[in-house]
């Protein structure tokens, strides 16, 4: 499979990252009422976190952010764009972001997700990550790189 160039995004991606994930969340977003507005400071993310960014002509087709814990890499948001979904990109990222924690010296990588995604905790979980933690809606996860 073809993956579209994966690098760090600039100030000027900030608008399309911001679509991008509109439309990604957009399913959930109709029907999860306390999904948080996963889309906001997408600029203040790109000047302060780890963002990196897949494009297709110049447009975002997929979006991380990545932002270091304590003796973690947290994934604070990854997100592709529903017309690219099944192609690998998300995959690409994920191993992308493993490559990133290890470089940094971290042996762990940690996320959390919503209840009320469950294609999402499996698509982690076969990708290595464990369930640890679940309080209210929210599915924390982690994987050790060690």
């Amino acid at each position: 499979m073809n993956i579209p160039d994966i690098r760090r995004a600039e100030m000027t991606d900030a608008a399309s990252l911001k679509a991008c994930i509109d439309a990604a969340y957009l399913k959930y977003a109709q029907h999860i009422a306390d999904l948080p507005p996963v889309s906001e400071g997408c600029a203040d993310d790109i000047a302060m976190h780890q963002v990196w960014v897949s494009t297709q002509a110049d447009i975002v087709i997929a979006g991380m952010i990545l932002i270091p814990g304590d003796g973690f890499l947290k994934l604070a948001n990854l997100a592709v764009h529903p017309v690219h979904a099944g192609k690998g990109i998300g995959r690409a990222m994920l191993e992308l972001a493993d490559q990133e924690a290890k470089q940094q010296g971290l042996s762990e990588m940690r996320l959390s997700t919503h209840t009320q995604m469950p294609e999402n905790v499996q698509i982690y979980r076969h990708m290595g990550w464990e369930e640890i933690d679940r309080q209210g809606n929210t599915v924390s996860m982690r994987k050790s790189l060690g």
